[in-house]
């Protein structure tokens, strides 16, 4: 093999070994990236979802001086949705989230997934207070609390 034939073999396979190096560097910096995007496009839409109640909660309590019970409330909650004249004419307008229609039945399940948020009630003390949870073990999103009052109707991520 002369030295030409030898050069060009070696160009070529050098230029497809810096071709395929390049595509995994790229992939290994984009789809990181990509997750860390799409977790949290997700966070923003289950901490979105956690202020919809928070308000639905709040014009519950309102509306009938006193939270929902504990057991049972969020069903309580979705039922307020459903039957209040107010809330069904706001539902279309403030509840939904960048274009996706409203769904009441939704309301009460975490967009992550897809349990039911944990809702607690302290109404021993005044002002009565409630604690509202993000059901997945990686994340500790919250708002309220059932012992500090400073904390009612507070996000924790904020």
């Amino acid at each position: 093999m002369n030295i030409d034939t030898r050069n060009k073999v070696l160009s070529i396979v050098l230029g497809v070994a810096i071709l395929g190096l390049t595509w995994w560097l790229y992939d290994s910096i984009v789809t990181p990236y990509q997750e860390v995007l799409e977790r949290q496009a997700m966070t923003e839409q289950v901490r979105y979802r956690m202020n919809t109640v928070k308000d639905v909660l709040i014009q519950y309590d309102v509306r009938n001086g006193k939270y929902p019970p504990a057991e049972g409330g969020l069903d309580s909650v979705v039922m307020f949705v459903k039957n209040d004249s107010l809330m069904i004419s706001m539902s279309d307008s403030l509840l939904s989230f960048r274009g996706v229609q409203f769904d009441a039945n939704q309301l009460i399940y975490s967009p992550r997934d897809q349990q039911r948020f944990i809702y607690s009630v302290n109404d021993t003390i005044r002002p009565p207070l409630y604690l509202l949870e993000d059901p997945s073990e990686d994340y500790d999103d919250a708002i309220g609390s059932l012992s500090r009052t400073t904390m009612r109707n507070a996000p924790n991520w904020n």
